[in-house]
C-alpha cells in the first residue's frame, strides 16, 4: 500500500509539471524510488497508472464536494449540485485542469475512459440510493450520463453557463428532468 501511495503522488507530481505525456512507467518508478516491475505489479499499465493516479486524486479532491452534498436530502438537488461542485473542483485544481486541455496521453481521450470512470461515478452518486432507493437499478445509467454530460460541462465551458448559478438552472431545467428525477 505504501508503494502505491508513492507511486500514485509520483505520477500525479509528473503530470503537475510534465503533462500527461510525461507519465511512462520509467518515470514514474523512478519519481517514486520503486523498480518499475513494482509500478506494473500495482498498476499493469501506463493507461491505468495514469487513470487511478487522476481517480485517487480527483476522489480526495471531491472531500469538500462529498460534505456539501451530504447536507443535501433532495435527490434533484443532489444531481445538481454535483455538476456545480464537480466543476468547480477541476477548475480549481490545476492537475485535474490539465483534462481540459487536448495533449498527449490525457486520460480523457481513452478508448477505456469511460469504464474507468464508472466506479468514481458510482461512488459520488451512491447516496442518491439513500434518499431515493428506486434510483438503484437506474444507477449505472445515471453514472453514464453523468460522465458524459459533467465532461462535457468541463471540456466545453461556454460563456452563457459561466456561473454556478447558470449551471444550476440549466442542470435544473434539463438534466433532472430528463433522469425523471423530481425535485420536492
Amino acid at each position: 500500500m505504501r508503494s502505491q501511495r508513492k507511486i500514485l503522488d509520483a505520477t500525479l507530481g509528473l503530470i503537475a509539471s510534465e503533462g500527461f505525456g510525461g507519465v511512462n512507467i520509467a518515470a514514474a518508478a523512478q519519481a517514486a524510488g520503486v523498480t518499475r516491475q513494482t509500478v506494473y505489479s500495482n498498476f499493469g499499465s501506463r493507461e491505468d497508472l495514469v487513470s487511478q493516479a487522476m481517480a485517487d486524486l480527483l476522489l480526495r479532491a471531491t472531500n469538500g464536494l462529498r460534505s456539501r452534498l451530504a447536507e443535501i436530502d433532495d435527490v434533484a438537488e443532489y444531481v445538481v449540485e454535483l455538476f456545480v461542485v464537480g466543476r468547480a473542483v477541476v477548475r480549481n485544481d490545476p492537475i485535474l485542469a490539465r483534462l481540459v486541455r487536448i495533449e498527449p496521453g490525457n486520460p480523457i481521450f481513452d478508448a477505456d475512459m469511460l469504464a474507468r470512470a464508472k466506479p468514481i461515478a458510482h461512488e459520488l452518486l451512491r447516496p442518491l440510493i439513500k434518499l431515493d432507493p428506486t434510483i438503484a437499478p437506474h444507477l449505472d445509467d445515471i453514472a453514464q450520463i453523468g460522465i458524459r454530460l459533467g465532461l462535457s460541462v468541463v471540456l466545453f465551458d461556454d460563456p452563457d453557463i459561466e456561473s454556478d448559478e447558470d449551471l444550476r438552472r440549466l442542470i435544473a431545467r434539463w438534466v433532472v428532468p430528463a433522469l425523471s428525477l423530481t425535485p420536492r
